[in-house]
């Protein structure tokens, strides 16, 4: 979808790089996300204190409450991959928000976004599993009995991929189609306000989305920590 008007493609245009910007505009709005997200950050790290204020307060809620859901699930012994679940938490959330900005393109709203999150989230789990049960891991594979191994192996084989397109296709689908959305809107009113109500619902989805991705992620890397039964 060709967006009306973004504003680091014409940045990018104005420096001679706006092939490279019309062809990838997901890969410089996913680069406007890592800035803002580490320009936040070492703000609210700059003056750390016990009684937290300001940004710290805010940030320390925010990953205080992703750090407490996720032991609620995994326990105290997956406590060591939330920067994994933060990280894809905070990074897809304002991806999915930026775009509600005029003038930005949330790069979820591309597949080469969403699937580099969903192979991000497949590898780790099976680092986790690996990390967990070394050799024994590919137990997770073959089922309870030895003579379903033929029936059971590929199954879970193709599961496991699934997840991928699982995890990119819902959350690629559901930005697109609320850029997609927006467009018509843009187009069919040609004014700012027309959209508005859509524009509000899109915080809802932006949230909802990421905390679905977030979720499914945590229940994966539970499945990879748990014995194979």
């Amino acid at each position: 979808m060709e967006h009306p008007y973004l504003i680091f493609v014409k940045l990018f245009e104005f420096v001679g790089l706006g092939h490279f910007a019309h062809a990838y505009p997901h890969v410089i709005y996913s680069w406007v996300v890592m800035l803002l997200l580490i320009v936040f950050g070492s703000i609210a790290a700059k003056n750390l204190s016990l009684v937290p204020a300001g940004a710290q307060n805010f940030f320390e809620i925010i990953v205080s409450g992703i750090e407490d859901f996720m032991v609620d699930i995994t326990g105290e012994e997956g406590r060591w991959f939330l920067p994994v679940v933060a990280t894809v938490f905070l990074y897809i959330l304002t991806c999915n928000l930026i775009g509600l900005v005029p003038g930005f393109f949330p790069p979820t709203a591309s597949l080469n976004t969403t699937a580099s999150c969903a192979l991000t989230v497949f590898v780790f789990t099976h680092y986790i599993g690996i990390k967990y049960h070394g050799a024994k891991y590919i137990k997770h594979f073959l089922g309870p009995i030895w003579w379903m191994i033929p029936i059971i192996f590929p199954i879970e084989v193709i599961a496991h991929m699934a997840r991928v397109l699982s995890l990119s296709f819902r959350l690629f689908g559901n930005m697109m189609g609320h850029e997609l959305v927006l467009a018509i809107l843009f187009f069919l009113a040609g004014a700012f306000f027309a959209p508005l109500p859509i524009m509000a619902l899109g915080i809802f989805v932006a949230l909802v989305q990421a905390f679905v991705f977030f979720l499914l992620s945590i229940i994966y890397f539970t499945g990879a920590m748990e014995h194979a039964h």
